[in-house]
């Protein structure tokens, strides 16, 4: 407590919380500690910087803010371990010997304080402060990644023609899968079309060198034409429905071009640009009229 001048203490009070707490450390002489690892030096630590700001918000003088300090230090080494009855005891006897610190209105200010905090709370300070704990303490290393850089404004859009490109563009993307998916069918059909021919032919073990009979012959042709026609059947019903769904995309594509969101015009100086504004206007009313029609 050598080092803890009223100079201190208000260099304490002039910090910010976290910097205000490491000065006071400092002052105190106390060696670097984990405030996580060591949480009973930690709270001892915040008790102690409270009662710095409880003794500035009432007025002390900083000569008997730094008395508080140590006032507060002494009480919580006194009452260590002792009952609830002893520490009013302990309590009432400090505030008698510190009279000659303390003018009467800041006495009872430092009682009423300790009253308040201190002895309400007792039970817990005695838990915290006056008996060694099991620290369980798990530590995990997360990464947290910062918002990208927002591009200049100069280069944004309009929230409506923002979302009118989004449109257009899921709408394209979902006419390439389509013909994308029209040719991966066409490539599986041929392949199972190959897959049904061979089987049929190898329905006929040990005559493939030999003349098959005519009954044979149109038995083999039927068969691979019914592959061959169940093939292009299925292939045709398919792309049948991709050019009903390609054309319900265009269909879709054009509305939306029709009803385009007209992009917030920037201001132009002269008769010339309020005249290509007016166009402008005229020209997408033009185009709504004709969707209607």
């Amino acid at each position: 407590m050598a080092l803890l001048t009223a100079q201190g203490v208000k260099k304490v009070f002039q910090f910010q919380k976290p910097e205000g707490r490491e000065h006071l450390r400092r002052l105190l002489n106390w060696e670097e500690f984990d405030e996580l690892r060591d949480s009973r030096r930690s709270i001892l630590l915040d008790t102690l910087y409270e009662s710095i700001i409880f003794a500035v918000g009432k007025g002390f003088p900083w000569r008997e803010v730094a008395q508080v300090v140590k006032f507060t230090e002494e009480l919580l080494k006194e009452t260590k371990g002792c009952s609830i009855t002893e520490a009013v005891t302990i309590l009432g006897n400090k505030l008698r010997d510190y009279q000659g610190q303390f003018n009467t209105t800041h006495l009872l200010a430092l009682c009423d304080y300790f009253h308040n905090t201190f002895i309400r709370h007792y039970k817990l300070y005695q838990y915290v402060l006056g008996q060694d704990q099991d620290v369980n303490l798990t530590v995990t290393n997360l990464e947290v990644c910062t918002p990208p850089q927002p591009l200049p404004l100069a280069e944004g859009k309009d929230r409506e023609v923002w979302k009118h490109e989004q449109q257009l563009e899921e709408l394209s993307t979902a006419e390439v899968q389509k013909r994308t998916n029209m040719l991966l069918l066409k490539g599986a059909l041929r392949l199972e079309q190959q897959h049904l021919l061979q089987e049929t032919f190898s329905q006929l073990p040990g005559r493939r060198h030999q003349t098959l009979n005519r009954e044979e012959l149109e038995k083999l042709i039927t068969e691979a034409i019914h592959i061959q026609i169940e093939c292009l059947k299925e292939l045709l019903q398919y792309e049948i429905q991709i050019t009903f769904d390609i054309l319900d995309l265009k269909l879709q594509k054009k509305t939306l071009n029709l009803n385009a969101p007209i992009p917030p015009l920037v201001p132009i100086a002269g008769q010339s640009g309020q005249d290509e504004a007016l166009k402008l206007s005229k020209t997408n009313k033009g185009k709504k009229a004709k969707a209607k029609k």
